[in-house]
């Protein structure tokens, strides 16, 4: 098939989430430089699936109906945090992922009249390129992604020292990791993650939302837990794409500091990557300036890079803002920290669905 022109017209259409297009499309991102798993299909599937909010997704396509661009967006519905159009809802990254600039602006210009129709206030992306005129953020998260050793001893090398000593430490606990993704795995990720998200003041997502995820990547996604005694401390959920690994929702329990399970989890996954996944790449995913995780991410070896996000609002209004460090939301994580497990993993799922 020949390259497309530089001066080529795009038509945007909206197509089904599931059906022939949808593999066209995911065939696109595949072949995509800048492709997240969240520009896929089967993203926008498991949060509809996982959290109820309706997906939609958008092509530009050429005169010969070659696809030049993609753009996956989610309804967000919320009483609590507001209604968006997002790209890409419960994702790190999103946006438009193109061929040039003429898809870009078509693609753009079709989201806003989409969520015009939807009625919703707030159109984000987050990532992709950043449309003029719009609200900009370049300077709350950071990206983590550094290239990952060739072996094992290497891998270890890489770790800054004093890092590199407590995961020294972790190897010498006894402890335990399996990979996989069988009921299991499940069950004790979500428990250890919902334990996690309790203790820092944020509503656990939906268990349907994870198990939708595993379902719909299949081998590009599963779960490495770490046990001790037979009893998991750490767990996270890993996403694979164009050579890179992505722990995107993990965390330990109490006992897990301790343990250092996180060092192990963490460690572990970087060799299983690489020799059972193939990856050449070790996504850390992304952390607010000046917070805690950032500097952990730091501590690896990690350099951050700012992440680029931008917000339309509808009529000059003010985009809604979702960003936990923001001051009116102190309150509220203060007192989700104290409540009982129990209670937040009943309650939490509801509230989560309309973070997105």
């Amino acid at each position: 098939m020949n390259a497309m022109s530089a001066d080529a017209v795009f038509t945007v259409r909206e197509i089904a989430i599931r059906g022939e297009d949808a593999a066209r499309v995911s065939a696109f991102v595949a072949a995509h430089a800048d492709a997240t798993p969240f520009h896929r299909p089967e993203w926008l599937r498991a949060v509809e699936t996982g959290c109820g909010q309706k997906g939609f997704f958008l092509i530009a396509e050429d005169g010969e109906g070659r696809i030049g661009g993609v753009l996956p967006l989610t309804a967000v519905r919320s009483p609590l945090f507001g209604n968006a159009l997002v790209s890409s809802a419960f994702a790190v990254g999103g946006g438009v992922l193109a061929t040039g600039p003429a898809a870009e602006r078509a693609l753009v210009e079709a989201a806003i009249a989409k969520c015009r129709d939807l009625g919703l206030g707030t159109l984000e992306l987050r990532g992709g390129e950043l449309p003029q005129g719009w609200h900009h953020d370049i300077g709350t998260y950071l990206g983590f992604v550094r290239d990952l050793a060739k072996d094992d001893d290497a891998e270890l090398l890489a770790i800054p020292r004093k890092q590199r000593a407590e995961v020294r430490k972790a190897l010498g606990m006894g402890l335990e990791v399996e990979t996989g993704d069988t009921p299991q795995l499940r069950a004790e990720h979500y428990a250890v993650y919902a334990e996690s998200v309790r203790n820092l003041g944020t509503p656990v997502f939906p268990r349907a939302l994870f198990a939708a995820v595993l379902d719909e990547f299949g081998e590009d996604a599963d779960i490495l837990t770490v046990r001790h005694e037979g009893k998991a401390v750490a767990s996270v959920l890993n996403l694979y794409a164009n050579g890179s690994v992505m722990p995107y929702w993990g965390g330990g329990t109490h006992a897990a500091r301790g343990l250092r399970a996180n060092d192990l989890m963490y460690y572990a996954l970087m060799l299983h990557a690489r020799t059972a996944k193939g990856c050449t790449r070790f996504d850390f995913g992304r952390s607010k300036v000046g917070t805690g995780p950032a500097a952990f991410k730091k501590n690896w070896g990690f350099e951050g890079q700012p992440l680029a996000y931008a917000k339309y609002a509808a009529d000059g209004t003010t985009p809604r803002e979702i960003n936990p460090l923001s001051p009116k939301y102190r309150m509220q994580i203060a007192l989700w920290q104290k409540l009982p497990l129990p209670v937040a993993n009943l309650i939490g799922p509801m509230l989560s669905r309309g973070l997105g």
